[in-house]
C-alpha cells in the first residue's frame, strides 16, 4: 500500500510530508477531490482521527495523525535519511527546532492572523502581546541564523522543512515587508528555502503580503422584534436626566511608577551623558555619582555565560544589538552600556545596567529572554574597587581590564 495523504493541496501542515518525501523519494498520494468540511466528518475519516483534523497519513501500519508527526514518517521511510542530520546531536537539534517553530512561531502567526480573518475574537490588548511573542521568537531566530545558513549543519533538514512552511502562511498573510525587516537573517533564509526546487514544487510562488489583514468582524444576530400590539395611552412622564457614563477605568500602572519619588532623575543624568564632549570623567562620571540615588536605582554587572561561542566579530555584535533592542520595553526604567571586548576571537561580553528600583524589574526578566543568557551581580557602591569599574564602563575605559574594546554600545 502507498503513503496515502488526506488533505487538500494547500494545506501547509501537509505541506511539511509533501516536501520532506520531495527530498527523501517516498512515493506520497495525496488523496483527490479531498473536500475540508465533507471528506473529514466521514465515519472512515474519523476511524483514522477522532477528531476530524487534517493531515492524516494511511500508511501499511495503519494512519498517523499530527502534521510534524507524519513529516517525521516519511522522512524516517528512507535509511539513513538525510533530513535528521549526521549524529545524535543533530538529531536532538532538529527536534529542538522543530518543537519551537510550533510553539513559538506557528503558534504566534495563528493567534494574531486568524482573528483577523474571523475565525476568531479581535481584541487588540491580546493581538499586541502575541505579535510581541512572536517578535521575541523571530528575534531569536534571528540571531541563530546570523552565522548559520540552516537552521542545524550546513544542509536542509526536516527543521527547516517545518520552519519553511510554518513562515509560509505568515509571509504570504500578515508579515509584512515592513515588519520582516527586523529580521534581516530570518528574511534571507525563508527565501532561500522557497526557492528551493523540492519547496517550489509543493508551496508554489511565495508572495510576502504588503498589508495586515483589517479585523473582520462579525455582527452579532439581531433579536427578533415582537409583534407591534396596539398602543395604550399613557402618561407622560417626565425625562429622567441620563445617568453619566462611568469614566473609564485608568490602565494599570508600570509598578515602578509607584515608587517613591527619587532625586535621580533618568532623562537628566541620560541627556548629562550625551552632550559631555570632552572632560567625560569629570563632569558625566562625577556627574553621575553626583545624581545617583541608591535608594531609588540599583546598579548591576553582567557578564555573559557563553563568551567561548563568541568566535566571530559581527555575530557578537548582532548578539548584543538584538539583546539591547529587545531591552526597549525597559527605556524609561533603565541605562546600560554594553562592552564587547577582546582583539581577537573569542570576544568577551560585558556589561552595566542602572534599573529604577533595587532590585531589576520583574518584567524585564519574565519579557527578555536575553537576560538569563548573562551572570547578574549588584554593584556594592561601597566599594572603590567596583565604584572605579561602573566608571569605566559609562566612559568606555580603555584598556578595559587588560584588554582592547571591539565595540560599545550604550541604551539610553
Amino acid at each position: 500500500m502507498a503513503l496515502v495523504l488526506h488533505s487538500t493541496n494547500n494545506n501547509k501542515n501537509a505541506s511539511k510530508a509533501l516536501i520532506a518525501a520531495e527530498y527523501t523519494g517516498v512515493k506520497v498520494q495525496l488523496v483527490k477531490d479531498f473536500q475540508m468540511g465533507v471528506s473529514n466528518k466521514t465515519p472512515e475519516f474519523i476511524k483514522m482521527n477522532p477528531i476530524g483534523k487534517v493531515p492524516v497519513l494511511e500508511t501499511p501500519d495503519g494512519p498517523v495523525f499530527e502534521s510534524n508527526a507524519i513529516a517525521r514518517y516519511v522522512a524516517k521511510s528512507k535509511p539513513d535519511s538525510p533530513l535528521f542530520g549526521s549524529s545524535l546531536i543533530e538529531y536532538a537539534q532538529i527536534e529542538q527546532w522543530n518543537d519551537f517553530s510550533a510553539t513559538e512561531i506557528d503558534a504566534n502567526i495563528a493567534r494574531w492572523l486568524y482573528p483577523r480573518l474571523g475565525y476568531g475574537i479581535h481584541i487588540p490588548p491580546a493581538e499586541e502581546a502575541v505579535v510581541a511573542a512572536l517578535k521575541r521568537a523571530l528575534g531569536a531566530l534571528n540571531t541563530h541564523l546570523a552565522s548559520n545558513t540552516y537552521l542545524v549543519g550546513h544542509s536542509i533538514t526536516l527543521a527547516d522543512i517545518i520552519m519553511g512552511c510554518n513562515l509560509s502562511v505568515g509571509f504570504r498573510m500578515i508579515l509584512t515587508k515592513s515588519f520582516t525587516k527586523e529580521f534581516p537573517h530570518v528574511e534571507r533564509y525563508f527565501w532561500t528555502l522557497v526557492n528551493q526546487p523540492n519547496f517550489c514544487k509543493i508551496l508554489g510562488e511565495v508572495k510576502q503580503a504588503e498589508s495586515i489583514p483589517d479585523p473582520q468582524s462579525k455582527k452579532p444576530m439581531e433579536p427578533e422584534k415582537p409583534k407591534a400590539e396596539p398602543k395604550k395611552e399613557v402618561k407622560k412622564e417626565e425625562p429622567k436626566p441620563q445617568e453619566e457614563e462611568p469614566a473609564p477605568k485608568p490602565k494599570p500602572k508600570n509598578p515602578l511608577d509607584l515608587l517613591p519619588p527619587s532625586p535621580m532623575i533618568l532623562d537628566d543624568w541620560k541627556r548629562l551623558y550625551s552632550n559631555t564632549k570632552t572632560n567625560f570623567r569629570e563632569v558625566a562620571i562625577k556627574g553621575f555619582w553626583d545624581m545617583y540615588d541608591p535608594e531609588g536605582y540599583s546598579l548591576w554587572f553582567c557578564d555573559y555565560k557563553y563568551n567561548d561561542e563568541n568566535t566571530v566579530s559581527f555575530v557578537t555584535l548582532n548578539k548584543v544589538g538584538g539583546f539591547l533592542q529587545r531591552m526597549d520595553l525597559a527605556r524609561k526604567y533603565a541605562f546600560g552600556k554594553m562592552l564587547i571586548i577582546g582583539s581577537e576571537a573569542p570576544f568577551k561580553v560585558k556589561g552595566l545596567w542602572l534599573f529604577r528600583g533595587k532590585e531589576i524589574p520583574k518584567f524585564v526578566m519574565e519579557e527578555v529572554y536575553d537576560m538569563e543568557l548573562y551572570e547578574w551581580k549588584q554593584v556594592d557602591i561601597n566599594d572603590e574597587a567596583q565604584k572605579e569599574r561602573v566608571s569605566q564602563m559609562i566612559e568606555d575605559y580603555e584598556p578595559f581590564e587588560g584588554e582592547a574594546l571591539l565595540d560599545a554600545k550604550c541604551f539610553k
